[in-house]
């Protein structure tokens, strides 16, 4: 049965697997669901209608499924579903959905998220990201897998950060970072592209020659739209320059992280 420590204050109707452990402290909502493993480690407040996935270890002062920061809301029933084996460190802030996000706050498996980080309302967070101390998510904001926030940096409303993508620390992201990208700066820009991931995730060498080419190319003109079309002939066949092009066509309000200087790292 679940381990559960005298001083926490669980609702009964929350749902807790067996093997789930509550620290000192902790305060569980009674819509709460809690996976196989979970740790609260103490000092914990889940409320609302929060998922947690198996194996994930939440330390203290970590707030999960308190109410969104959205003036909007109006009490509906949303929810925030974080995955599996993720580590949320102290001070984390997630908030569940709202009606003009699809009602739903999603972080995915395998994250590390450091000290201070707040995750806003309607964000979608993918696998193994890892986002380091201090970092803000403004609403709507969608992180693919495997992409790395440096700390104390500030993401926009309803940017987009790509597969793979590095944000440097103290960075300020008003515009969509390109998959396997890499930004800097005040307000972002695209300094390069984020070699040493490619390569600790397996990418070959023609892969990543391909992906340098296609991001030179594509922001060689005044205007990206006009450079889609050349860069889908001279790279037919590339699967990563694919993705990149997918991303940069997708739907958005907020334009792209450009380079300063069009010759790219």
């Amino acid at each position: 049965m679940p381990s559960v420590h005298a001083t926490a204050v669980v609702d009964p109707r929350a749902t807790l697997a067996e093997s789930v452990t509550i620290g000192p402290f902790c305060t569980v909502g009674p819509d709460v669901v809690l996976g196989e493993g979970v740790t609260l480690v103490s000092h914990v407040a889940v409320s609302g209608r929060t998922r947690i996935g198996a194996g994930t270890t939440v330390f203290p002062f970590a707030s999960l499924g308190s109410p969104p920061q959205d003036l909007k809301y109006r009490g509906e029933p949303s929810t925030l579903e974080i995955g599996e084996r993720n580590v949320i460190r102290e001070h984390v802030t997630m908030n569940p959905g709202t009606e003009g996000g699809g009602m739903i706050t999603r972080v995915g498996n395998g994250g590390l998220f450091m000290v201070g980080v707040h995750v806003a309302h309607d964000c979608h967070i993918g696998d193994e990201v890892i986002i380091a101390n201090n970092v803000l998510l403004g609403g709507h904001v969608h992180i693919g897998d495997w992409a790395v926030l440096g700390g104390g940096a500030a993401v926009h409303q309803f940017v987009r950060i790509g597969k793979l993508a590095m944000v440097g620390g103290v960075t300020g992201v008003e515009a969509d970072v390109i998959p396997f990208g890499s930004v800097i700066g005040n307000r972002a820009h695209l300094a390069g592209l984020n070699i040493v991931g490619l390569r600790r995730r397996g990418y070959a060498r023609d892969e990543m020659h391909a992906l340098r080419g296609a991001a030179k190319l594509l922001f060689s003109g005044s205007a990206v739209a006009e450079q889609l079309p050349l860069v889908a002939q001279q790279y037919p066949d590339s699967a990563i320059v694919a993705e990149v092009l997918a991303f940069v066509q997708a739907d958005s309000s907020r334009g792209l992280c450009r380079p300063e200087d069009p010759d790219l790292a």
